[in-house]
């Protein structure tokens, strides 16, 4: 079996319901159809290629607070990204309806550290483990404790929702998938730059997290910020942008030997855009 295989990894975070391009210096910029367009491109180009989104797809536009939030999950099923995590702007039209828009979802979503205190019930899965190219990759949703605050108003959801210790829920994960050859894992977190870093200083590295692909703060890197023997990345925020690894993997020692694109535009040039209807 070949021991080392590629994977590209392209990533979004805090889209907001940024659905148009723009015009900046002649050029037309970002833009969910664009953004579309870019992904497909790479998709087509790399068929060993994921693209994940870090929280916050919605709020942030007229549109998606004229229909909650369904125009935009619709325009992400179109878009078919590989992996979901929630961000706190996903809960602003409630609990309640934010499992409704799970629901609707044509891809997976996922949040660790949210559930039901009593009876302890997950309200959404953990992790997902998705197959490319041979290789397991493990991803982790992760969301900020702000989330608490519009729950408090639901007297009833509100006193039965608790955020856990996430680095704590990571470890419990990853424990479970000791005996599985887990080739990468993934936290896609919504909590923002800087708890991104106090997060990875708090991870066992026998829990063999290699990535963490952020959101929240809206932060621009042009290089990975390395914690903990871990990559902490983030892409801005909205659809002008998007992220991207090119990662060889070493399947035998589960290692990764990467080059990190800093996050540049989603322009015009080469790019046909337009959405891309699931099949």
């Amino acid at each position: 079996m070949e021991k080392y295989k590629k994977l590209v990894l392209l990533h979004s975070n805090d889209m907001h319901g940024d659905f148009f391009c723009e015009q900046v210096g002649g050029k037309t910029l970002g833009g969910v159809s664009m953004l579309s367009g870019y992904v497909r491109q790479v998709r087509e180009m790399c068929p060993d290629t994921l693209y994940c989104i870090s929280g916050d797809m919605l709020q942030g536009s007229l549109i998606d607070a004229e229909f909650r939030g369904l125009s935009t999950i619709e325009i992400m099923n179109h878009m078919h990204p590989d992996v979901v995590s929630l961000g706190n702007h996903e809960i602003d039209y409630g609990l309640g309806h934010l499992l409704l828009l799970e629901r609707c979802a044509q891809f997976p979503i996922v949040n660790a550290n949210l559930y039901v205190k009593s009876p302890y019930t997950r309200l959404f899965q953990s992790h997902k483990v998705l197959h490319v190219n041979g290789m397991k990759i493990l991803f982790i949703g992760i969301i900020t404790s702000e989330v608490l605050s519009p729950l408090k108003r639901d007297t009833v959801l509100g006193s039965l929702v608790d955020v856990e210790d996430a680095a704590l829920e990571v470890g419990r994960i990853s424990n479970a998938y000791r005996t599985t050859d887990i080739d990468l894992t993934v936290l896609l977190t919504h909590v923002g730059f800087e708890e991104d870093k106090h997060l990875a200083a708090l991870l066992d590295p026998a829990w063999g997290v290699d990535l963490i692909i952020g959101g929240h703060s809206h932060t621009v890197l042009e290089a990975p910020e390395v914690v903990n023997d871990i990559l902490i990345v983030q892409a801005g925020v909205g659809t002008d942008q998007v992220g991207r690894f090119d990662l060889v993997i070493d399947t035998d020692l589960n290692d990764i030997l990467s080059e990190h694109l800093p996050t540049f535009p989603v322009a015009d040039a080469g790019i046909k855009g337009r959405l891309v209807l699931v099949e």
